[in-house]
């Protein structure tokens, strides 16, 4: 006699909303979870369904609501999305509603002239790919993922906005455009009726091109940032503070985005002085590295990746320790900026 459901139902922690700080995007309505689950790795078709669902299912437990995807996240293209899909079949979806979710189109996705760029052929083909793969009715963000030289800017954002008023989307945003092209995204999705959202640029530590220009522009226009790579791609952890380990993502002779010539010795020994003020302030490497990164103003919030729950908890807990020192913040500059 059968006893248990094959597939129970998810149910999540009625205490989710307790400790989660949440912001305000720009001068939106929405406001963003503190920080936010990217499905850029671990997610794919080569990657542990259990395991993924554990990590999603942990971190809307902990009050993260927003998860951030693409059309090319995987591998395979595509496969991320629908792991998500398959997790939101499986139980989540009863939550949609108290759920931001987020893809992307610009990078190469699919053969032929129209597998990429910005186009309004290939960014409305791509986010209607996305909504079948994610299972759902609409997204709350669509992003351009890069900005597209051969395409003119305009064609870009009426894209957008044709996403937008389609009801593809709640919101339109950006992803990696200099202070420059954001300031002009947002005077033509302005002038269309729907306003720039968001800017999802990297910053870290050791990236903080963002602070040359690109926060003051979106200040000004009141664009919210949700950055990515708070965590240098695991070098602000304490995973390489001995050099690199043989099994570390920059030790796989596979890994486009992490190679062993991004530590030199220079970088280890940074990120060893790094790591001694996050133990003065009784906090991890990746902790101090997050809080840090939130510690701008203009952040909304930060988009966090994993291999497993433990690193879903650890990051969160950063958000215990947000206030730094005006001597905490001068000796990190002195060990980071040229």
């Amino acid at each position: 006699m059968i006893t248990h459901e094959v597939n129970p139902r998810y149910v999540a922690s009625a205490q989710r909303y307790q400790t989660m700080p949440y912001q305000r995007c720009g001068k939106s309505g929405l406001r963003l979870p503190r920080l936010s689950l990217g499905l850029w790795q671990n997610f794919g078709a080569v990657d542990s369904l259990a395991n993924a669902r554990a990590m999603v299912q942990g971190a809307f437990n902990l009050g993260i609501t927003h998860f951030d995807l693409a059309n090319n996240y995987g591998p395979n293209y595509g496969s991320a999305e629908s792991t998500f899909g398959q997790l939101m079949a499986e139980g989540l979806d009863h939550y949609r509603d108290e759920m931001i979710i987020s893809s992307k189109a610009g990078y190469d996705m699919w053969p032929g002239p129209y597998g990429m760029g910005g186009s309004r052929k290939y960014l409305v083909a791509s986010c209607d790919q996305s909504l079948k793969r994610c299972g759902v009715e609409y997204f709350d963000i669509f992003y351009s993922h890069c900005f597209d030289p051969e395409t003119p800017l305009e064609e870009t954002m009426q894209a957008l906005d044709y996403i937008v008023r389609s009801g593809r989307a709640l919101y339109a945003g950006i992803s990696s455009y200099s202070a420059e092209q954001t300031r002009q995204a947002a005077a033509i999705l302005q002038d269309l009726g729907t306003p720039l959202l968001i800017h999802q640029p990297r910053y870290n530590l050791m990236d903080r091109w963002i602070e040359d220009g690109l926060t003051d522009v979106l200040d000004n226009e009141g664009v919210g940032a949700i950055v990515f790579s708070p965590l240098n791609q695991g070098i602000l952890t304490n995973k390489y503070l001995g050099g690199i380990p043989n099994n570390s993502r920059a030790g796989r002779g596979d890994q486009i985005y992490l190679k062993e010539s991004d530590l030199s010795e220079e970088v280890i020994g940074k990120v060893n002085a790094l790591n001694d003020i996050a133990q003065s302030r009784d906090q991890s490497l990746a902790q101090m590295a997050i809080a840090w990164t939130l510690n701008n103003p203009t952040v909304t919030s930060a988009i966090i990746g994993a291999s497993r729950v433990e690193q879903i908890n650890d990051s969160v807990a950063a958000l215990d320790n947000m206030n730094f020192s005006a001597d905490e913040l001068a000796a990190i500059d002195a060990i980071v900026k040229p």
